[in-house]
């Protein structure tokens, strides 16, 4: 492999060895402080395994420093204490404009000039860290504790990659002595994946990636914190004794640009500044950006660049009269949960609501926050009177964290999922096996309106052409159309404004052309009209399924579906009993259709509003052929014997292409795909929409795109139109 200084391979085991050492360190370097990695993460991977590999056959290799030791030593049972050399003072904070021009006021006293540079950078929301190198080795990380003395956590720093174990510059130029001063951090990104792990684990979750990054770097078990996603970035120094010969940088910022070159991580995002106005103008911008960075901030920090001024400027007791940060407003703020209320989604969804007594949070008022779901209040133990912590991060909607059961008045109450659509006045249920509550008047609630006619009248549906979002907007804002049914009402003079054209003779075209394309979706198919109605869960292979089984819709509606449910599920159990013992299975009703499909059809013919809406789409004209039922679960059970309705065997023909997989991709020569897939239906095999290793083969033509390379991955049988007319009408 080449990574960048050529290669290596043939070498001798411990120059293969210093090598790795060195290129691994190459590649931290420039993806922990540069980054621009060169290399993926799987060629890292495979650099770091094969160190490893010759270590492990060559144990006395082995340095304290090489990249395979940031595993996490030996468990410790507490943490020693580290007194610092310097003392790792805290900054003095400053909240508005005034506090900032004070603060360059009383600079420019202390050091007798008139016109002072200063260094903004940011202000990482972290754990502050102090890194000693000698002769550029990492001998000892603490934390700044009370500022005289923190916890020795050496060994849980060793575990950190953007952390360099020796500086990247040859020992000879190392300071002899270097103590960096920065944070230890989390990414963002890195948060939520490790909550999610730790939920899908069954542990206690962390609250902000800074609680997550403290409790990750003090764990006593390094390892531990080895398994933790933390960074490291520096921002300044303490106790530092260069090399013979060197000097060091005279400016904060070449002090920071120096301590890239030593290879640590620095943030990027600072400048150098000349004015009052300029200091306020970089917060400004900052706070802009705030969540564009990866990681969290809780302000900037402005000290002075000229560190000889810095020096002439002095320390207070507990910060340096040189620095100031500027903070944020606060993200986290306490309120009151005053009432908790529910919204509906496009879909049905029902949101509950959080109605807060006004808190100012992250530079806006907040008074409403997203509680997403009944689990998620039951989860965070939300009860409307409660004290609660809310929490803004920039344009993201404001959250409610957790409550304070402990400031929890008496006449706090729990909240109660309402059992009613506040729209529509639908009945309100739960998904089976879910969180989310919904609102089972589809066709008929106000809030999801747009959606079921845009769903109504898509090609695979009724097939209204003409009637896209723009046309349904402005019908739904009009107040033309509230249920798909008043679509056959419309007439030439209200659609005509709906259309912005050049002239109103384009205008009359265009309503006419829209009530042509409503007048022939009257004439439809009953898999179409059922796929139509948009009942969750039913795609356009379920209603399928659906017509073929039930040849009309009354059949549907009639239906019983808790105890066909029940029926289903006994069938089910008893068919694997049989299967165990060799014994002819019984017919399954609606083979391929799932108890969780056929609870939400239950549901939604149980719906009055849902039942008055069809009876209108069938009042104005819809209507579509009545076809025999056939019983698919007879089909799905070919080459089975079982006991016939006349007490004898019946044993079914099997269809040409029963039990099969298929999926059709690209252009073929004379088939439409639709007319394909329903012809393959028809001879008894399923469509799917994706290739895998279950897929019996692939019908493909021009221009078939990325399920072609998938199917010769996988091996799957790629077949053209001729191939498969033959097959369908020959087995």
């Amino acid at each position: 492999m080449t990574a960048g200084h050529g290669s290596s391979q043939g070498l001798p085991a411990l120059e293969r060895v210093l090598w790795l050492r060195e290129e691994i360190a190459r590649h931290d370097y420039l993806y922990y402080v540069l980054d621009a990695p060169q290399i993926p993460d799987a060629a890292y991977d495979a650099l770091l395994r094969e160190l490893g590999e010759l270590e492990a056959q060559h144990p006395d290799w082995i340095i304290p420093e090489s990249p395979t030791q940031r595993v996490g030593g030996k468990a410790s049972a507490e943490f020693g204490t580290v007194i610092h050399t310097e003392p790792m003072l805290s900054l003095a904070n400053a909240f508005t404009d005034d506090e900032v021009i004070a603060f360059d006021r009383r600079v420019r006293e202390a050091i007798g000039e008139n016109a002072p540079e200063y260094a903004a950078e940011l202000k990482f929301d972290g754990l502050a860290v102090a890194l000693r190198y000698e002769a550029g080795t990492l001998v000892q990380a603490a934390t700044r504790g009370d500022g005289s003395a923190g916890e020795d956590v050496t060994a849980n720093v060793r575990t950190i990659r953007a952390v360099p174990l020796r500086l990247t510059v040859p020992q000879e130029v190392a300071p002899l002595v270097l103590e960096v001063r920065g944070e230890v951090l989390m990414l963002r990104a890195d948060f939520d994946r490790l909550n999610a792990r730790q939920r899908s684990l069954g542990e206690r979750e962390f609250v902000n990636p800074r609680n997550a990054a403290a409790g990750s770097l003090r764990q006593l078990d390094p390892g531990i914190t080895a398994s933790r996603p933390l960074r490291f970035f520096a921002y300044g120094i303490g106790q530092v004794d260069p090399a013979t010969g060197t000097s060091l940088p005279q400016t904060h910022l070449a002090m920071l640009n120096w301590l890239v070159t030593l290879g640590l991580p620095v943030g990027s995002h600072r400048r150098a500044i000349a004015t009052p106005a300029g200091l306020l103008e970089f917060w400004r911008e900052t706070l802009s950006q705030r969540h564009l960075f990866p990681y969290e901030i809780d302000g900037v920090v402005y000290k002075l660049n000229r560190r000889d001024w810095q020096t002439r400027a002095g320390w207070l007791a507990r910060a340096p009269r040189w620095a100031i940060a500027h903070k944020f407003p606060a993200e986290e703020m306490l309120t009151v949960l005053q009432d908790i209320t529910v919204q509906v989604g496009r879909t049905g969804a029902i949101t509950p609501v959080a109605k807060l007594r006004p808190v100012f949070v992250g530079g806006v008022t907040v008074s409403n926050a997203t509680l997403h779901n009944e689990d998620e209040i039951l989860r965070k133990n939300l009860w409307i009177g409660d004290t609660v912590i809310v929490r803004r991060a920039g344009d993201v909607i404001p959250e409610v964290l957790r409550s304070l059961p402990q400031s929890r008045p008496a006449d706090a109450r729990p909240f109660v999922m309402p059992s009613h659509c506040p729209v529509c006045g639908s009945s309100v249920e739960r998904e089976a096996d879910g969180a989310i509550w919904r609102c089972v008047g589809g066709l008929f609630c106000g809030a999801q309106r747009r959606q079921a006619l845009l769903h109504f009248a898509q090609r695979r549906a009724l097939d209204i052409e003409g009637l896209g979002e723009k046309v349904v907007d402005q019908l739904v804002e009009r107040g033309l159309v509230k249920t798909p049914a008043d679509l056959f009402r419309l007439t030439q003079s209200e659609l005509i404004p709906i259309f912005r054209a050049k002239n109103p003779a384009e205008e009359s075209r265009a309503a006419t052309n829209l009530l042509q394309a409503i007048q022939a979706a009257k004439q439809t198919r009953l898999e179409r009209f059922v796929f139509a109605l948009g009942i969750r869960h039913v795609g356009q292979e379920v209603a399928r399924i659906l017509a073929m089984e039930y040849g009309d819709l009354d059949p549907m509606i009639g239906e019983d579906w808790k105890k066909l449910i029940v029926r289903k599920t006994i069938i089910q159990k008893d068919n694997q009993r049989r299967r165990n013992h060799g014994e002819a299975l019984q017919a399954v009703p609606l083979e391929g259709i799932g108890t969780e499909i056929m609870d939400s059809l239950g549901r939604f013919f149980a719906e009055p509003h849902n039942l008055g809406v069809i009876a209108a789409l069938r009042a104005s004209g819809v209507q579509w052929p009545v076809q025999q039922p056939v019983a698919l679960s007879s089909v799905q059970s070919i080459g089975q014997t079982g006991p016939s309705a006349a007490g004898g065997e019946t044993i079914f023909e099997p269809l040409p292409l029963q039990a099969l997989t298929i999926v059709i991709t690209g252009r073929l020569p004379t088939l439409g795909r639709d007319q394909a897939a329903d012809m393959a239906r028809a001879a008894g095999a399923k469509v799917a929409s994706s290739v895998s290793k279950r897929t019996s083969w692939v019908l493909a033509g021009e221009d078939a795109g990325s399920k072609l390379p998938r199917a010769i991955e996988l091996g799957v049988p790629i077949i053209d139109e001729s191939e498969f007319l033959r097959r369908i009408n020959h087995g």
